[in-house]
């Protein structure tokens, strides 16, 4: 019978080697999954290509994974949020390689993907410096620049419940990266509030199916971010 649950975040993450890709869910606090992440700080694996829509706050999370600077790129959007102090260190010292996306290209990069598309077209970044040294073309008289699909060897997700099988349901907008993360990743990894035998969710309402999860992991009451930050805690 299948099985996907594993019994701790440092099992979950034991096999992300160094110089791997990896994927990153969350907006912000929502959707971070905190305790995968300081489970591969511990892990110790260096030279990480990440791709996330921010680069964390505080000295926690994903802030914590670069300030052990064990992030060579990271790929997102929002470089710089109020409470992100690490990266612009790290980038201002020539530690950190950036590759900034517009957020909606991000998220279609991502889904195309996971989905086998190997680019597409958009008129975001059009006229600005992001769209330097990349190929344009024409679509009814408008410019469009051509973007690569992304995908990563392994993504970091958090879910609200699944079930043995890898079926994943999320909290509301924790979800965000979730799904198109968990379709673009050679392994998914999600760690989750409960792990429940299969058949304990009502497949209507599934959102990642058990086809793209590898491993889920039972965090029964995992950190928020902004709680860390607030009482200026740091990790390890």
């Amino acid at each position: 019978m299948i099985d996907k649950s594993v019994p701790g975040p440092a099992a979950a993450v034991a096999d992300i080697r160094d110089g791997a890709s990896v994927m990153i869910g969350g907006f912000g606090e929502a959707g971070s999954p905190i305790e995968l992440i300081h489970a591969l700080i511990d892990q110790g694996a260096r030279g990480l290509t990440v791709i996330s829509n921010n680069t964390g706050s505080g000295e926690v999370g994903l802030a914590a994974l670069l300030k052990a600077e064990r992030v060579s790129k990271i790929i997102c959007s929002f470089p710089r949020t109020a409470n992100s102090t690490v990266f612009p260190e790290l980038y201002r010292g020539g530690k950190i390689e950036l590759e900034l996306v517009p957020q909606g290209t991000l998220a279609e990069r991502i889904r195309a993907g996971g989905a086998g598309i190997p680019a597409f077209y958009t008129p975001a970044a059009v006229g600005t410096p992001l769209a330097e040294g990349k190929e344009s073309r024409l679509f009814g008289g408008k410019e469009y620049l051509l973007e690569h699909g992304l995908r990563a060897d392994f993504a970091l997700i958090k879910g609200r419940r699944a079930d043995t099988h890898g079926n994943v349901v999320y909290h509301k907008t924790a979800r965000n990266f979730g799904p198109i993360m968990a379709m673009a990743a050679g392994v998914t990894i999600v760690q989750v509030n409960s792990v429940v035998p299969a058949g304990g969710i009502d497949p209507e309402v599934v959102v990642s199916p058990g086809i793209f999860v590898d491993r889920v992991v039972e965090v029964a009451e995992p950190a928020h971010e902004s709680e860390l930050v607030a009482a200026g805690a740091t990790y390890p």
